[in-house]
């Protein structure tokens, strides 16, 4: 059985393109400000969805995320053993020594 909160969401999440007409823009902006998006309809059919900026950027990042998730599972799974190199090895390579790397601060996101 579907969430109730979750039909009421859905249901509160759309708007229809009337509002507009009738100088509702204002309003519609800041429900979406509060709600984080809104659907558009024209003739009962979505149109558009207003996201709020933050809710734009959180999408780009997490597709962003997802492809890159999808390429290194593509590296893994066509790499061979010749395609990796020990870390000494590397390391060596770009003239970098363990010294180096514990001087250096990380910070993850």
């Amino acid at each position: 059985m579907l969430n109730p909160n979750f039909i009421s969401g859905a249901i509160n999440s759309l708007v229809p393109i009337s509002r507009f007409n009738k100088g509702e823009a204002n309003k519609i902006f800041e429900e979406v400000r509060e709600s984080g998006f809104k659907i558009v309809l024209k003739n009962n059919i979505p149109t558009c969805v207003l996201l709020t900026p933050e809710a734009y950027e959180q999408m780009l990042e997490t597709m962003e995320n997802y492809r890159l998730l999808v390429e290194a599972e593509n590296r893994l799974e066509n790499a061979k053993g010749a395609d990796f190199v020990p870390s000494e090895q590397a390391m060596q390579e770009l003239g970098i020594s363990e010294a180096e790397l514990k001087e250096v601060e990380v910070e993850l996101e």
